[in-house]
């Protein structure tokens, strides 16, 4: 008899594979035509059947379900990945975005019988400019990561428009995100780095010595990966206008600052929005996200197209093509990510602007109190106020005890939590960045506290514990180094010399 237990203990599951058994997956057509097959071309037919498991249909669903027993998700516990605000995600989002008239849209459809959708995404487009305080947004990008791209191939169009072309250097700070240097060299530009000085800020010194006319712009997450606000932002813009180059805000951090601080006003030229971060659409594991990216006067005429236009009769249409000769172009197909877009919608409906700057508010307090609970036990290397996370660090636990952190984070997962954020940033040795967001309640951020001193006591006391977590999850610790390096993404019995599995 098939085993079917659990995806979860001390056995996995077999794989589809392994369920496997000829003829239990037949697919029943009822009355095939005999010429079913007949228009494809000889060459597109297959010589024999794909090599696909065969397993009925209550063996497919159980298999996935019981896969979905290991996820750790934000619907199953506290998530506080530092830079990535998992915060909950409120279920009248999801009926939002799966009501008919937006899920079953076909992207093609004329502007006329699209309406509702057009009016959604320009509604959006408006209320993001009032948040940020920018001239116009392009909702097309499908992440942060494209956002960034997407402003940085308008800055690059701006300067070409300028006859500029000797701008070959993006700035950015130590601290970055690693997605800042790698949009710059896909953009074509070189990375100049400059260091944080003692306070976790921009070294001011080192940006004016790194600005000249090669600059094309600075690369700034405000607040930083460090979890503090950058409080010499207003010096930090006008060196960077001051030599032509353009300013460029990363809004990975935007849940720390909602309500209390617009890019645009302060003067940055562009910014991207993580929607599926601030505005509480699900993310992770790849997907799905959405990156909208505003911009000021400057950038305007280069955004991609099609952006969505209000006619003087108040309906909605797409930019035609050719409409404006300046625009870099599409991005991403059709108008981006529309599902996580009303999602987006809904959050910002059900909050509005006063709602917005509570949620910035509880953020930055969750951070502060965990950052409070925590020290003493961990180093915190910036230990001044900050926003909606924060560093700590296990420098001092590992030289004490030769506990890491990658130990620390692994042991989080017996006490029932999903570890932070682990050794970024880079610039802080053996780093925890932390991020509670909004939504946990204070007896969550009370036992995650209570789960990382009790592992601090546990490192001086029973170190192996620590050093072999986790021990009750699914699976034991794994063999990260080689399984980045040698990845194996397909499954294949073991043969000869491969067996038995090495541990």
């Amino acid at each position: 008899m098939t085993d079917l237990r659990p995806a979860v203990g001390p056995v996995l599951q077999p794989t589809l594979d392994e369920l496997s058994r000829p003829g239990r997956g037949v697919t029943r057509v009822p009355h095939p035509p005999a010429d079913a097959l007949a228009g494809i071309p000889a060459e597109q037919l297959r010589a024999r059947p794909p090599a696909l498991p065969e397993v009925d249909e209550p063996e497919a669903v159980r298999h996935f379900v019981n896969l979905s027993h290991l996820n750790f998700a934000v619907d199953t516990g506290f998530y506080p990945l530092g830079s990535c605000t998992m915060k909950w995600n409120p279920k009248i989002n999801e009926w939002a975005a799966r009501l008919p008239g937006f899920a079953d849209l076909h992207p093609l459809v004329p502007d006329a019988a699209a309406q509702g959708t057009l009016q959604l995404l320009w509604e959006l487009e408006q209320w993001l400019c009032e948040i940020s305080g920018m001239r116009a947004v392009t909702l097309q990008p499908a992440a942060g990561a494209q956002g960034e791209l997407t402003g940085i191939l308008m800055v690059r169009a701006y300067h070409r428009s300028r006859g500029d072309v000797e701008r070959s250097e993006i700035i950015v700070p130590d601290s970055s995100h690693g997605t800042n240097p790698a949009t710059a060299s896909m953009a074509g530009y070189r990375t100049v780095t400059v260091p944080s000085d003692a306070r976790g800020g921009v070294d001011l010194v080192a940006l004016r010595a790194a600005l000249g006319l090669r600059t094309a712009a600075l690369m700034l997450t405000n607040p930083s990966t460090l979890g503090l606000f950058e409080d010499q932002v207003v010096e930090i813009l006008e060196a960077v206008h001051a030599v032509g180059a353009l300013a460029y805000m990363d809004g990975a951090n935007f849940n720390a600052v909602m309500g209390t601080f617009r890019p645009g006003a302060a003067g940055f030229d562009a910014m991207h929005f993580n929607t599926h971060k601030t505005f509480a659409t699900p993310h992770g594991g790849g997907g799905p996200g959405s990156g909208p990216v505003a911009v000021g006067e400057r950038l305007l005429p280069f955004l991609p197209a099609p952006r969505v236009l209000r006619e003087a009769d108040g309906s909605f249409r797409l930019e035609r093509p050719g409409e404006r000769p300046a625009s870099i172009g599409r991005v991403r197909s059709y108008v981006g990510s529309v599902g996580v877009l009303v999602r987006a919608y809904a959050y910002l409906r059900a909050h509005g602007g006063s709602g917005l700057r509570e949620v910035s508010e509880d953020a930055v307090l969750a951070a502060n109190y965990l950052r409070h609970r925590l020290r003493g036990t961990y180093d915190i290397p910036y230990d001044r106020v900050c926003k909606h996370e924060f560093v700590a660090s296990s420098a001092t636990l590992h030289r004490e005890t030769g506990i890491r952190t990658l130990d620390v984070a692994k042991r989080l997962i017996d006490h029932g939590h999903h570890p932070p954020t682990i050794y970024f940033p880079l610039i802080v040795e053996e780093a925890m960045l932390i991020e509670p967001t909004e939504t946990e309640a204070l007896e969550t951020l009370d036992d995650f506290a209570d789960a990382l001193v009790t592992i601090a006591a546990e490192a001086h006391t029973d170190p192996d514990a620590v050093h072999t977590a986790p021990h009750t999850a699914p699976v034991r610790r794994l063999d990260e180094a080689t399984a980045a390096r040698q990845p194996d993404l397909h499954w294949r019995p073991m043969t000869g010399a491969e067996m038995p599995c090495p541990d």
